[in-house]
């Protein structure tokens, strides 16, 4: 018997204190800001009003305070998968990438020709967190066939795993995704056959551009 696909909803995590300078902030624990709290509410009662059966955060507290409201608003209690964090961007932890290029501007210029070919020092490989993000997304899929799912991550990974998912090179990754929006929604279905991209980057109150 064929097993009903999964569709996925995928949302970037709310604004931080780090987002008005756009500085990197991978494994850093970087909390929400008023704005990014207001974003979780409005994501809570996107979900309450969209039939999610179940949902999923990384372990990163951003990720886990964002979703809070869509939990309490549908009396859910999250799962949490560690394989859904965000990439680890080593020495450019904490910073812009105006200042890396400033003291790197060579390899700032080999990064944003290809991020994946041409990492940040020290950073996590981005093929290993695609690798692990996508399975974690399979592994969810396949523990809810049918159903929908929110799943609260990270820019970086997500877009990442929108690669894997939808076979595009993961190099183009910041060309072909230039950016998730904090609690926009992105949904993926996820089969037997492998995964569809049903919608991108939809902002979750109605009437708001993307």
């Amino acid at each position: 018997m064929t097993r009903r696909p999964a569709t996925l909803l995928l949302a970037r995590h709310g604004q931080t204190v780090w987002h008005a300078e756009n500085r990197y902030a991978g494994v850093s624990d970087i909390a929400l800001t008023d704005e990014g709290r207001r974003q979780a509410r409005q994501l809570g009662e996107w979900a309450a009003r969209s039939g999610v059966d179940a949902i999923w955060t990384s372990t990163v507290s951003r990720a886990i305070e964002t979703a809070r409201p869509a939990c309490e608003a549908l009396g859910i209690t999250p799962r949490r998968e560690h394989e859904l964090r965000e990439c680890d961007f080593g020495e450019v932890e904490g910073r812009t990438l105006a200042e890396f290029a400033a003291e790197q501007p060579e390899w700032a210029r080999e990064y944003r020709a290809d991020p994946v070919a041409h990492p940040f020092p020290g950073a996590e490989d981005p093929r290993v967190a695609a690798a692990r993000g996508t399975a974690a997304l399979r592994r969810i899929a396949d523990g809810h066939p049918g159903q929908r799912v929110l799943v609260v991550a990270h820019n970086t990974l997500l877009r990442l795993v929108l690669c894997e998912l939808l076979s595009i090179p993961l190099g183009s990754y910041r060309r072909v995704f230039p950016q998730l929006r904090n609690t926009a929604v992105s949904e993926v279905r996820i089969g037997e056959q492998g995964g569809a991209l049903l919608s991108l980057n939809v902002p979750c109150v109605p009437g708001v551009s993307p």
